[in-house]
Formats: C-alpha cells, sequence, structure tokens
C-alpha cells in the first residue's frame, strides 16, 4: 500500500518546549488530513528533523521502503539548511516542500518573540527553499495553509505524480515482434529511455507467445467465456451464434495466454503488431482491451513508448479512465469541429460510458481471421492525451488538453470503441500544434491525470513537456519550441 513520509524540520535552539509543540503540530497536521479522506494516499509522521545525521537517516529509510512514495518537508522553525545536504544527495523519493504554518492567523493581541521563533516557516523554508534549488533538486513547492482546500487538492494531485515517478522504474514492456515496418514515430532509443524513465523494454518472438496461448485449457476458455457473456452484450451482425461465439474464444484465448506470459516473464506493458502475427488465428483485440482494464500498458504495431505512457498513466490514475488512443479522421464542419479517436480494435473499457458490447467483423490487416472486439462510445469529459516522441538527442512529452464530446449521431457501421474530442484551444489550432511540436498519432489518455502532474513526472525525469491547451497560440507554441531547443542543446 503507498503512503508518503512527512515530516518537520527545526533545530534545538528554542529549547524542549519549543521542539515540543513543533511535533505535537506535526502530528496533529498528520492525523488531520489521514482522517479527512482528502488525500488519496496516508501521510506516515516522521519525528522532528534537527541533525545532519538524522536527516540522512530519513531519506536512506525513505528510499528503501517500498511503500514510500515520497516525502513531504515542511519546517516548522528555522532549519539550517546545510544540514539538509548530505541527506539530499541520496534522496531517490519525489520531495515535496509544503510552505505552510501550523495557524492560519497571526495571533495579533498576543504575538510575542517565542511565538515567532516558534512559527517561523517563512524564515526556515526559504532557507530550505535557497538550498533545494543550490542543488538543483526537482520538487513540488505548495504554499498556503494546510486545512485549505486548494492546498491539498494540490497535495493529493502531487502523490498522483510521485507514484508515476517511482513506479515509471517499475515498468516493463513486452514486445510481441517488431515494429510496424517503416514507421517512424513507434522507433525510440530503449537504452536511453532506461536511462531516463527506468523503463525496460525486451522483445519475444510472437510464436513464444503463440505456444502460451496454445497452452491455455479449453476449461479455463469456458470460464472466461461465461464471464464475457455475463459482462457484455452481443452485437451479432446477423452471424451464426455458434460460430461468433468460436469466434470470440480465440480472444478468450489470446487474453489468458498473453497475460500468462506477461505475468511469468515480469512485464507490465505489450505492444503487439498486426504484421508480424506467427500462429495467431487473430489481431489480439478483446484480449488485449481486457489486458488494458486490468492495468497492463498497450502500444499497437510495436508502439513501445506508448504503451510505457499507458501503463505510466494508469498507475499514477489508479487504472482508472485511461488508455490508448489514436487520432483517426476529423470532422471539419465550421463550428462543430472535432477528432474520432479510435484504434483497429484496441481501445480501453475503463473510459467507455456505459454498456459495452462485443463484435466481431473483418479486418483487412493481419490477414487472419475476423478479430472479436469490445465497441462502446467513451464517456463524456475533460482529459488528456499524451505523446512521447524521440528527437534523437532527448525526449518530449507532448501534452493536449480535450475535451470528449457526444458525437453528433450514431455510426452504426463503425466496428470498434471510439472517442469524439474537441482539442483545446479549437481544433485547428490543436492539431496544428501538435503536429509542429512532433506528436505522434498514437496516444496515453487520461480523463483523470491532468497536465499538471505530467509536467511534474516529466521535470522529475529531466525531459522536456509541451503543454497544449486553452492557453495556447502558435506564435506562442513556436517561441516555446525554440526556447526549449536552446535550453536543451545547451545542458
Amino acid at each position: 500500500m503507498y503512503k508518503f513520509y512527512f515530516v518537520a524540520g527545526s533545530q534545538d535552539l528554542y529549547g524542549d518546549e519549543c521542539l515540543d509543540k513543533v511535533k505535537k503540530h506535526a502530528q496533529e497536521m498528520v492525523e488531520t488530513l489521514n482522517s479527512s479522506s482528502l488525500l488519496p494516499y496516508k501521510l506516515e509522521w516522521k519525528p522532528t528533523l534537527l541533525t545532519k545525521e538524522g536527516i540522512y537517516k530519513f531519506f536512506d529509510e525513505a528510499n528503501s521502503d517500498e511503500e514510500c512514495m515520497g516525502t513531504i518537508l515542511w519546517m516548522h522553525t528555522f532549519s539550517p539548511a546545510k544540514n539538509w545536504i548530505s541527506g539530499l544527495k541520496i534522496a531517490r523519493k519525489p520531495i515535496m516542500h509544503l510552505h505552510t504554518q501550523f495557524n492560519e492567523a497571526l495571533p495579533f493581541s498576543t504575538i510575542d518573540m517565542d511565538f515567532m521563533n516558534e512559527n517561523q516557516s517563512a524564515h526556515g523554508d526559504r532557507e530550505f527553499g535557497h538550498i533545494m534549488t543550490r542543488m538543483g533538486i526537482p520538487r513540488e513547492v505548495v504554499v498556503g495553509y494546510w486545512r485549505h482546500k486548494d492546498v491539498t487538492d494540490q497535495i493529493a494531485s502531487w502523490m498522483h505524480s510521485a507514484i508515476g515517478i517511482v513506479e515509471s522504474n517499475n515498468i516493463r514492456v513486452m514486445r510481441i515482434a517488431d515494429n510496424m515496418r517503416s514507421v517512424a514515430v513507434t522507433e525510440g532509443d530503449k537504452v536511453e529511455a532506461e536511462i531516463k524513465f527506468g523503463w525496460q523494454v525486451d522483445a519475444y518472438p510472437v510464436n513464444e507467445a503463440v505456444d502460451y496461448i496454445k497452452s491455455v485449457k479449453q476449461a479455463d476458455v469456458d470460464a472466461l467465456m461465461d464471464e464475457y457473456y455475463q459482462k457484455y452484450g452481443l452485437i451479432l451482425d446477423g452471424r451464426d451464434e455458434g460460430e461468433f461465439r468460436k469466434h470470440v474464444e480465440v480472444q478468450a484465448g489470446i487474453e489468458l495466454g498473453l497475460e500468462k506470459m506477461l505475468v511469468e516473464k515480469g512485464y507490465n506493458a505489450i505492444v503487439t503488431h498486426f504484421g508480424d502475427l506467427g500462429g495467431m488465428k487473430q489481431l489480439p483485440g478483446l484480449a488485449i482491451q481486457r489486458l488494458m482494464e486490468k492495468g497492463y500498458g498497450f502500444g499497437a504495431e510495436g508502439d513501445w513508448k506508448t504503451a510505457a505512457m499507458v501503463r505510466l498513466m494508469k498507475v499514477m490514475a489508479e487504472g482508472k479512465n485511461t488508455g490508448f488512443f489514436e487520432d483517426y479522421t476529423y470532422n471539419l464542419v465550421p463550428g462543430k469541429e472535432a477528432v474520432l479517436e479510435s484504434h483497429m480494435l484496441e481501445v480501453c473499457p475503463s473510459c467507455s460510458d456505459g454498456k459495452v458490447f462485443i463484435r466481431v467483423n473483418p479486418l483487412s490487416m493481419g490477414d487472419r481471421e475476423d478479430p472479436a472486439r469490445l465497441v462502446f462510445t467513451s464517456k463524456e469529459g475533460k482529459g488528456i492525451a499524451t505523446s512521447l516522441i524521440d528527437l534523437g538527442t532527448r525526449f518530449r512529452l507532448i501534452v493536449s488538453e480535450v475535451e470528449s464530446i457526444k458525437c453528433p449521431e450514431k455510426m452504426p457501421n463503425l466496428p470498434v470503441a471510439s472517442s469524439y474530442w474537441r482539442p483545446e484551444p479549437d481544433l485547428l489550432t490543436g492539431a496544428k500544434a501538435w503536429i509542429l511540436a512532433g506528436g505522434a498519432h498514437h496516444t496515453a489518455f487520461s480523463y483523470d491525470i491532468t497536465s499538471k502532474q505530467m509536467q511534474t513526472w516529466a521535470d522529475a525525469m529531466g525531459i522536456e513537456m509541451v503543454r497544449i491547451g486553452k492557453d495556447t497560440t502558435i506564435d506562442g507554441l513556436k517561441d516555446r519550441l525554440r526556447w526549449n531547443e536552446a535550453y536543451y542543446e545547451h545542458r
């Protein structure tokens, strides 16, 4: 279970009475926040840090605690920053610098120097902030009264980012076959990705996956088929029910076989490629959709970067409302501009707006029998679409803020899941900005993750991020890209 350490910094100049209050205040803050249900994960109070040795031990403990996803640091009094240097040098977990104080209002009629010395976050946090900046340590800084909702909202948001930062090191992508031939954007430097993000990306021959699929027992397929038929509706399209079921059974076997392979080999993301299916009877469709819903990352046509991003954002979003999409086709009617998002088969049902159906339809790509897939319409709401690209000299994360809206008409002949998006600030500007930034056609999408959270992750990874949102203009974006080029070229 994830948790976060909370600690106050101080020193021993003000006596035991002051330090006792610092301790009690920090404990009360932790207890209050934990009991409020305002934070997605629990805080764990740690004793006040006073010395260089104690600070070093604190960060060493955080590093070795697998459940600890980050540390929240607050200087209740003045804490000499040189004491923090050795500890900060070994810190490997995300850091939040919470600039707050225990009391909301100043007690103007009674305030004295004892109160001033005890409650001097305005002083102590500046000293601490200085050393973090001098050491070039990425961190989140939150300013405000700790009981205020805007502050707790920022802490909660950062917690999700912190989990993404830590869990990024645990992403392992299984590549079944290779990338789609001649496609540029699905390529990338896998060694640099492991250095930067901690991602391990390994290739396996497709027929090794086929062996796992063939080893699945019929009884297990039958049990999973019962689950399918209870959970989803069926769209037969005039097909014989028995023939329809045989197509769906193939996907059940693929799901069970691939998941067994992923579990046994220790991977949490997967890519496939319709051009190299070996002994597979169908392109994995329903099977991949179900695996994504369980939390696995996915990228089509060998797109391992998107597979890793889907997994990353799944972890940050606690598995909800997050998945894989592709920009497919536009509606360019003036005033009604939008983009239809979909893919051949593999859209995560965690994004659906309600009922999900199984459908079996021909697929021209892959040269295999008609694959079964889950079809649905995505829910309405705001979200972000992300694309991680390799520019040769560095990675760039592009984040487009979008709104999924109701499709103006039904699409009964579209045999795949879909979403209907309007990028910010509008389709024409958003699409142009995306293309200028070099964004891919595959995206990792989430309703629950924000641009700010992805910026926190990108900062921690030391990579460039370009946000496309309501305030984006093409001239401004071009300037940003030029400035970024100069900055990263001279780092």
